[in-house]
């Protein structure tokens, strides 16, 4: 199994108190800590390469394990389905408690995952941006298995809230419909991107927007350089004031958007789903269209993932919650937020310092699953 370790952590002991001598003892000292997952040995396991945001997601993940006295390896499988479900089996296989699996296929996760379980019973799953559908197509659960996703219909609302409030509130006011240049693929590419077109669909039929043309990468085992190609041809057909702002499902496409609008020398404001540092590096230059991405906190995003297999390796299942409910559940979305390019123009932010500027919607931790034993050891 070809295997890129993030790292393995050393078994941390349960927390007890130093020795002293009985009647030397203060009577206030606090009371050790047992952690009822000490020793568990749990893996993330991701699909995709290792970019920025699933550094910075699997560290989290690492530091939640290691204040629980989890042992925690890291897998990234650049791109390859084959060598994701290879490496869930092998870890299977090898004895590993507990899964977070992340962006497995929606047409096998389903099924896979469903085998897996019955050849390892006692084994722990949860899984991030991993729709399960049966083979009619249709959504499907799997028996103590949490799934959590970002709140995709929300991204998708909140940029286009801050497109019609924030960057053409005279039309807004108006009644007019802002025209949108849309960057989306599907229906049926990818869950996500179905979740977000939710959203978007909800301001189009409230006739907030106005959809001029939907356009999308032809190349995407070159994304970035296609979708550059595709919007300054697409841009070419239409007059100025035509297409108010661009609206793209992914920032990545965005990527190459931005470089069809800058060396075009359009106008054109454009606004996206997710953020890395090389997206803040071109919102943050001086006249830049990049005016705002939607994202949540990759952070949180990992420790949250590591928190919910820890519940559910403890057994307290009860405790998992929904960040947008508040209540127990076994489909979890977590909260969004949007960056704006003012947030980040004053120059040194990245997505590690990222929660200096963004406000306290992207730092706010109330949603945060745990219990008293998990509180008293993560220090939260």
């Amino acid at each position: 199994m070809k295997r890129g370790t993030v790292g393995l952590c050393a078994l941390l002991c349960a927390l007890t108190l130093a020795g002293c001598g009985g009647t030397e003892q203060p009577d206030s000292a606090p009371a050790a800590v047992d952690s009822p997952v000490a020793g568990k040995k749990v893996a993330y396991i991701m699909q995709m390469a290792p970019s920025d945001i699933f550094q910075m997601w699997s560290q989290a993940a690492q530091e939640t394990a290691e204040g629980l006295g989890m042992e925690y390896d890291a897998f990234f499988c650049g791109g390859s389905d084959a060598q994701w479900q290879d490496t869930v089996s092998q870890c299977a296989a090898t004895g590993y408690d507990g899964l977070l699996l992340s962006h497995g296929g929606q047409n096998y996760a389903y099924t896979f995952l469903n085998d897996l379980l019955e050849q390892y019973p006692d084994l722990k799953i949860v899984t991030f941006d991993t729709q399960f559908k049966d083979s009619d197509g249709q959504t499907r659960t799997l028996d103590g298995v949490t799934q959590f996703f970002q709140q995709d219909a929300q991204f998708a609302q909140l940029l286009l809230e801050y497109v019609c409030e924030e960057l053409y509130p005279e039309k807004t006011a108006a009644g007019e419909p802002v025209n949108l240049l849309k960057v989306w693929v599907g229906p049926n590419f990818l869950s996500p991107f179905d979740r977000r077109q939710e959203g978007y669909a909800a301001y189009e039929e409230a006739g907030l927007i106005r959809t001029v043309e939907t356009i999308g990468p032809a190349d995407f085992s070159n994304a970035e350089a296609s979708m550059a190609d595709i919007t300054s041809a697409t841009l070419a057909k239409y007059q100025p004031g035509e297409i108010d702002a661009i609206w793209c499902c992914y920032d990545l496409y965005a990527s190459g958007v931005y470089t069809a609008l800058t060396q075009g020398g359009y106008e054109i404001p454009m606004v996206s789903v997710d953020i890395c540092n090389a997206d803040i590096e071109k919102m943050a230059r001086e006249g830049s269209p990049w005016k705002a991405c939607a994202t949540t906190n990759w952070n949180y995003n990992g420790e949250f993932g590591m928190r919910v297999l820890a519940l559910e390796l403890s057994g307290n299942y009860d405790a998992i919650i929904d960040p947008m409910t508040g209540e127990a559940a076994s489909w979890l979305e977590l909260p969004t937020t949007v960056v704006t390019q003012d947030m980040v123009s004053g120059g040194g932010i990245n997505v590690t310092n990222l929660d200096t500027v963004a406000g306290t919607s992207y730092t706010d931790r109330s949603w945060m699953p745990t219990t008293d034993w998990m509180a008293e050891l993560l220090g939260d």
